[in-house]
Order: structure tokens, then C-alpha cells, then sequence
């Protein structure tokens, strides 16, 4: 298998720089043409590979593709879900490269090539990977499993199309096990199965004042200023501890045992090495807990984005009638996102304080997630990445959220297998994102063998 990856591996890279140069920007209106030119693309990959019922399905949003493989109706059935749409690449001017024209670049950490553009890792490669890979079974007449893909254009901005698409067609999804590869290992010596995702509640606040904005020298010192009383606010929803200060916040969060948690630091990078990786001189975050806990098993409030006023060339002395701040809170099992959202509204609402007023708003969310390592699925993963990577993968918890998770089990009663192969370093959702191309070969290698492996174990 391996042979005939490496054998092919200028084909795959091309066709994945071809997908690559496709700008699919959910975010952005102005981006639906590439969005809709990516969906074909991705729906003429899936009928070059040999899939049946191959079909792009509109919904309200961006479009969902679909394609299925279906070797015997008593075989067990996988479902691969990915996404094909991608983050906005601002700010440009930081980029190395145009975002949307693919290079290949030698790096310390990827000593064999990594492809830089928007979306290399998040999440066209490690989608493409598995197109590869069920590609590679069928052409070997190797494939044991039932697949079925659901490709979707609306990850990135919260896939507020996709609960619908999946309810509407539950029956057509009906799985044993979803394997979604969204997220990364530690490093390639360390590779490691994702078990956990934190939740998210995403708000955006509006802090607003006069009915105008106002001169600074003729008004100022009279009224509130938005800004000024915002980040007033903002400030109070941590304490001196770094706490979030929100009433009911931790009410219903699951305290992990000591013994767990240190397990999990056996895992953890160096503290100078995770300082240095980002250029800061020192960590900051909850008392009591490590970097790595902080990250991943402890809920979190930041803020995302804030502005108001004047913020052009030069100098405008005014105080302005609006501040406005986008906050995000990553949450952790047993915590509902709809009811933090509520606590969330509810605060910030009650520390208003005179000569303003505040419009809270709910963008979108979703609960945390956990993958037991005694999943069948997960014994499957670990054999295949044992397999490739020489080692035995531990299992860990990611800090990022990925709300379509736990939906996938709710709806349609099935577990998922994260199945990863990035790298904290791949600047995922920043300038120069890019990925490995060992990463993507061993990828593509460790989900062809995972469907033999998760055969055998479901026939015994």
C-alpha cells in the first residue's frame, strides 16, 4: 500500500493543489461562484473514484455532495463527512504566497515539503485524503466496507444547513461509524486519536451610547464611551484567578480525576517548546491547571474581535455612539451551549452599567464531544495508525469544537472517529496555513488500512 501511494503521489499532490486553488470562502458572498465551482469539483472526484448515487444536493446555504459505495448491504457502513469550504485568508499582507496559488516549501518541520494555501489542512487536504484513500481499496478490490461521503460548503461559518440535510435524509445516512479528519496529532513521532472536542457559543455585543458620534473636546468627560465602558465590561468576565465570571458558568462541568489528568501530561509539549512555537514569553490562562489542560479540558471565554470609533489615518477626535466585540466561549462536556449562551446574555445584560445600553446576539454553537477509546471504531484507528506510524497513538482531547460532532450522534445515533494527521503548527485559519505531504501520504495510508481493521473487528 504504502509502495503505491509514494508510486502516486505527483498525481494526488496536483489534483490536490487543483482543489486548493479554488477560493471557497463561505464567509463571503462575493465567494459563491468558487463555492459552487468546488462542490463539481469535489462531485467529479467522487465519480472518478468509482462511487454510486453521486449527487449535489442545495439547501438553503451552500451545497452538500454526496456520493456512496455500497459493496454489500451486511457489510458495516462508514461515513465520511468533510468540509470544502474555507476561512478567509486576511490579513493577506502576512501571507508568503498568494493564499489561492499552492507551493510546496521545505520547512524544519517538514523536511519533505509542505503545500502552503488556505485550506491545506483545514480541511481540502485532509478531506481529499480520504477520497485517496477508498480510491486506492477500490482499485486493489480491497474494499470490505460500505462508504458513503457527505462533503458540505458550511463548516467554516457554523453549517447552519447541515442538521437539516441530515435529518431530511437520515435513512440514506444510516452509518456504523463516521470518521471525520478535522483535526491533527501531536507530532509524526507522537500521532495521536482526537477522543474529545470542546463546545462552542459564539456571541457578538453591542455597547451602545449617544445617538451620534460625538466631539471628544466638546463632549468628552460627560458622557460614556462605548469603548471605554465595553472593555470595562469585557474586563470583569474573568477574575483575578483567570476564571470566567459568569454566574452558573461552571455549575455543570465534570471535574476530571487526578489520575487522568496526569496521564494526560505525559503527553504534553514542553512548556518553553509550546511558549516559543507561538513567540510569547509566558503562558496565561486558569490557575491550578496546566497549558495543556487549559486547552483542552477546561472551558474558556475570548474575545475574537472588538471595535468602534475612528480606526483610520490619522487622527479623528471623537467619542463614538457604538463599540461592538465578537466572544467566544469553548465549553466542555456537560455543559449546554444554548443555556451558557443564556447565563452569557443574561450577565453581560446585568453589568450594564448607567448611559449605555447593550444588544447581545447568539451566532451559532454547538456541545462538546467524547469518543470512548474502547469504541470498536477507535481499536480500528489505533491498529491502522500503529501500522504506519510505528507506534502505539494515544488518545487526547482537542481544545477546538467542531459542532456537527455530537449533531451526527444525535440525529443519527452513531459515534465518530476523529481521525487526524495535522500539526499545531500548520497555521490553520492564519496566514501560510499549509500541510505535510508526509502528513497527507501517511494519512491516506492509515485510512485505507482502518477500513480492513474496523472489518474484521465488526465480524468478530
Amino acid at each position: 500500500m504504502k509502495n503505491q501511494i509514494l508510486s502516486q503521489k505527483k498525481e494526488y499532490l496536483d489534483q490536490l493543489i487543483e482543489l486548493l486553488k479554488i477560493p471557497s470562502i463561505s464567509a463571503d458572498p462575493k465567494y459563491d461562484q468558487a463555492i459552487k465551482k468546488t462542490a463539481h469539483w469535489v462531485e467529479k472526484a467522487l465519480i472518478n473514484i468509482g462511487c454510486d448515487n453521486v449527487k449535489i444536493y442545495q439547501t438553503a446555504g451552500h451545497p452538500v455532495v454526496y456520493g456512496e459505495k455500497i459493496i454489500n448491504k451486511n457489510a458495516p457502513t462508514v461515513l465520511v463527512y468533510g468540509h470544502y469550504d474555507v476561512q478567509p485568508p486576511d490579513p493577506l499582507e502576512l501571507w508568503k504566497s498568494p493564499p489561492f496559488e499552492p507551493v510546496i516549501k521545505e520547512t524544519s518541520i517538514h523536511p519533505n515539503g509542505a503545500i502552503f494555501a488556505r485550506g491545506a489542512c483545514d480541511d481540502k487536504g485532509q478531506m481529499f485524503m480520504h477520497i485517496k484513500a477508498v480510491e486506492l481499496l477500490i482499485k486493489n478490490n480491497t474494499l470490505d466496507c460500505n462508504v458513503k461521503f457527505i462533503i458540505e460548503g458550511e463548516e467554516e461559518v457554523g453549517s447552519d444547513n447541515l442538521e437539516q440535510f441530515i435529518t431530511d435524509h437520515k435513512n440514506k445516512l444510516k452509518s456504523d461509524i463516521i470518521i471525520i479528519s478535522d483535526t491533527g496529532i501531536h507530532s509524526m513521532d507522537k500521532p495521536a486519536i482526537t477522543t474529545g472536542l470542546r463546545g462552542l457559543s459564539y456571541m457578538e455585543v453591542t455597547v451602545t451610547g449617544p445617538n451620534r458620534d460625538l466631539h471628544s473636546g466638546l463632549y468628552g468627560g460627560t458622557v460614556a464611551n462605548p469603548i471605554n465602558t465595553l472593555c470595562e465590561m469585557i474586563a470583569s468576565l474573568h477574575d483575578q484567578n483567570k476564571k470566567v465570571n459568569i454566574p452558573g458558568f461552571y455549575e455543570k462541568v465534570i471535574e476530571i480525576s487526578k489520575s487522568q489528568r496526569q496521564k494526560m501530561n505525559t503527553n504534553n509539549t514542553p512548556e518553553e517548546e509550546f511558549q516559543k512555537s507561538i513567540a510569547i514569553s509566558a503562558s496565561v490562562g486558569e490557575k491550578e491547571y496546566t497549558t495543556l489542560e487549559r486547552k483542552s479540558i477546561r472551558p474558556t471565554l475570548d474575545v475574537n474581535g472588538i471595535w468602534g470609533g475612528y480606526i483610520g489615518e490619522g487622527a479623528k477626535t471623537v467619542i463614538p455612539s457604538k463599540a461592538h466585540a465578537k466572544i467566544s466561549m469553548r465549553l466542555v462536556p456537560n455543559q449546554s451551549w444554548e443555556e451558557i449562551s443564556e447565563l452569557f446574555e443574561k450577565h453581560f445584560k446585568d453589568i450594564t452599567p448607567k448611559g449605555v445600553s447593550v444588544q447581545v446576539t447568539t451566532h451559532h454553537g454547538g456541545d462538546a464531544y467524547l469518543t470512548p477509546d474502547g469504541h470498536k471504531a477507535y481499536k480500528a484507528a489505533e491498529m491502522a495508525y500503529h501500522e504506519v506510524f510505528g507506534v502505539v497513538p494515544h488518545a487526547k482531547r482537542d481544545g477546538g469544537s467542531i459542532p456537527i460532532v455530537p449533531m451526527f450522534e444525535k440525529i443519527l445515533g452513531c459515534k465518530t472517529i476523529l481521525m487526524g494527521f495535522g500539526l499545531d503548527s500548520d497555521a490553520i485559519h492564519s496566514p501560510n496555513e499549509h500541510y505535510g505531504i508526509d502528513n497527507f501520504l501517511r494519512g491516506i495510508e492509515t485510512i485505507s488500512l482502518f477500513y480492513g481493521h474496523f472489518y474484521k473487528l465488526e465480524n468478530t
